[in-house]
C-alpha cells in the first residue's frame, strides 16, 4: 500500500510539473484571447484594426462626398465644410496605445475611488472641449450655407448624421447614428 501512494504522489506530481510548464509557456507566449475565443497575436489584432480603421475611413470619405454633392457646396463655402470635416475627426491615438491602454486600466483600477472618478471627470471635460470645438465648426459652416442647403443639411442630420462621432444613438437606437461626416 505503501508504494501505491508513492505511485500517486509521484504522478500527482508530474501532472504539477506539467501544468506549471504548460502555464509558463502559455504565459510567456504573445497570443490572446480574441473576441470569439480565437488566439489572437498583437500582430493579427494590429492588422485587423488597421483594416477595420481603413474601411471607416472609406465610408467617411464617401459619406463627405455624398453630402457635398447634395449640398452642391460652392468653392466659397469649401473652406468651412473642410473645417467642420476636419472637426467631426476623431483625436488620433499614439502608435502602441493598446498596450498602454491595458496598463492604464490596471493603474485605474488600482487608484482609489476620489481619484477614479477625478479621471473620470477629466475625461469628460475632454470630450465636452471637443464636442464645442465640433459645434464651433458646424456653427462656422451652418452660416455660410443658404437656406435651401440648410433644408438638405438639416434633413440628413435628422436621418442620423452629425455630432456623434462614435455612432452611438441615443435612448432606442442601435448605432449608425453620427457616421454620415466623420472624413
Amino acid at each position: 500500500m505503501n508504494t501505491l501512494r508513492k505511485q500517486i504522489l509521484v504522478a500527482f506530481a508530474a501532472v504539477g510539473f506539467a501544468g506549471a510548464a504548460f502555464a509558463q509557456t502559455a504565459a510567456t507566449a504573445p497570443v490572446q484571447e480574441g473576441r470569439h475565443g480565437h488566439a489572437v497575436t498583437a500582430e493579427q489584432r494590429a492588422a485587423h484594426h488597421a483594416e477595420r480603421q481603413a474601411k471607416r475611413a472609406e465610408r467617411q470619405a464617401a459619406r463627405a462626398a455624398k453630402l457635398r454633392a447634395d449640398l452642391k457646396l460652392t468653392a466659397q463655402q469649401e473652406p468651412a465644410f473642410a473645417a467642420f470635416l476636419a472637426a467631426g475627426k476623431p483625436a488620433q491615438r499614439p502608435q502602441g496605445q493598446g498596450a498602454a491602454k491595458a496598463g492604464e486600466r490596471g493603474q485605474f483600477a488600482a487608484l482609489p475611488a476620489p481619484q477614479r472618478m477625478e479621471r473620470m471627470i477629466d475625461r469628460q471635460k475632454q470630450r465636452t472641449a471637443r464636442m464645442e470645438s465640433r459645434l464651433a465648426a458646424l456653427n462656422n459652416f451652418y452660416a455660410v450655407l443658404t437656406p435651401e442647403q440648410k433644408k438638405v443639411f438639416d434633413s440628413q442630420a435628422m436621418r442620423g448624421g452629425f455630432g456623434n462621432h462614435h455612432g452611438h444613438g441615443g435612448p432606442g437606437h442601435h448605432g449608425g447614428r453620427g457616421a454620415a461626416l466623420q472624413s
